[in-house]
């Protein structure tokens, strides 16, 4: 067995114990605060706030609401001493901590294709742990994502987010503020590049390599990438390099013919009856001015559906076959195509233990993957 290093709130106890034992602090000295130890160690104020509490049980600090941590007038004995390893649900909450806790997941949408069983496995998790879940839905919008951020911290509603982020051009600013900060936070299907942030989710550069790997095993050469703008989405951007890699791993270029980068109606938000439309005709031109395109790799489902409206069989040629990430299953006529499916439950249960690890001060991976399979498409279902 592999030897652990300290825990985070560990580290913090540690300094506090030997600023004690050299006298730098002695009875009755005040101890930093709950922010000031966050601020030294570079964690979160739970971190720090766990430490204080968990030396408060020991006998070593009195914490006075409204004053803060003090050294304790009479302390135990130093060499002898033994830190509990957690705090019972009573304990926290005489500490004013609420017990057993409370954690939100803030997310775009969510339907049958994906997200609801993502949401379901992060609910279930919770109830494992006894931990209450706090629900807001974003629909997609960056600024609502940003106002929910800011109510949760802000308001000291939880103690930690799990975010599956909105598409967006741009990141959300009070997110970025609350990773810097040290706030207990996990991203559920994406990262965000360059910030380092506990994350989890598919390795999408495989996933779309595997999937296109497929069409090129049925001898597909002529193949197209679909998806909404990529630019600052990690799991568009990803899907597309894996795209790409497939075909570079075949010898084949790429080149314009091969991509079509701009539609809009996909979930979350954008999925209307005109922005459905606009697409189909978008597609339709594609497929004019491309009519050698025999497959289409799809990043979502909804994009797949209005690929598939869209697409026809050219004269005395098959109609382009269509594959894409996260086709529902049905349990009649089987998934309509060919497709990626991402273990969402994996990815929910993981990222509640991740951040209910966070919480806990435990140091926590920057990203987390989870595994995916390729699901063939029922052919039962006949031409579409």
């Amino acid at each position: 067995m592999v030897a652990r290093g300290p825990l985070l709130y560990e580290r913090i106890i540690e300094y506090l114990l030997d600023e004690i034992r050299r006298g730098a602090l002695v009875p009755g000295d005040r101890v930093s605060s709950e922010m000031e130890l966050a601020e030294r160690f570079q964690v979160s104020r739970i971190t720090s706030k766990r430490a204080l509490e968990l030396l408060r049980q020991a006998g070593v600090v009195e914490r006075i609401r409204g004053k803060g941590s003090f050294v304790a007038d009479e302390l135990p004995d130093l060499g002898q001493l033994a830190i509990p390893a957690t705090a019972t649900a009573a304990e926290r909450a005489a500490a004013g901590e609420r017990a057993p806790g409370a954690i939100a997941m803030i997310y775009p949408d969510a339907s049958e294709a994906y997200g609801l069983e993502l949401l379901a496995a992060v609910e279930e998790r919770c109830a494992e742990h006894g931990v209450a879940l706090v629900i807001k839905r974003t629909r997609g919008d960056q600024a609502e994502e940003e106002r929910a951020v800011a109510s949760m911290v802000d308001g000291g509603l939880v103690d930690g987010l799990i975010v599956f982020p909105v598409h967006g051009e741009y990141y959300n600013a009070r997110l970025l503020r609350t990773i810097l900060a040290g706030y207990p936070l996990v991203l559920v299907d994406r990262y965000l590049a360059g910030i380092q942030a506990c994350a989890v989710h598919t390795d999408n550069v495989a996933a779309a390599r595997t999937l296109t790997d497929r069409l090129l095993d049925q001898g597909h050469r002529h193949i197209a990438f679909v998806s909404p703008p990529p630019e600052n989405t990690s799991s568009i951007e990803e899907r597309l390099e894996g795209f790409r890699t497939a075909l570079a791993g075949r010898g084949l270029p790429l080149g314009h013919q091969h991509l079509l980068t701009g539609l809009s109606s996909t979930l979350p938000g954008a999925f209307s009856a005109e922005n459905v439309r606009a697409d189909v005709a978008r597609v339709r031109a594609f497929q004019e001015r491309e009519p050698e395109v025999t497959a289409f790799v799809v990043c979502e489902y909804n994009l797949a559906r209005v690929v598939d409206r869209a697409v026809e069989a050219p004269p005395g040629r098959d109609r382009p076959l269509i594959a894409c990430f996260d086709s529902p299953g049905d349990p009649v006529a089987g998934p309509a195509y060919l497709h990626v499916r991402q273990d969402q439950r994996e990815m929910g249960r993981r990222a509640v233990d991740l951040l209910l690890a966070q919480t806990r001060g435990e140091p926590v991976p920057a990203r987390s993957i989870v595994p995916f399979t390729i699901v063939e498409a029922d052919d039962r279902r006949g031409p579409r």
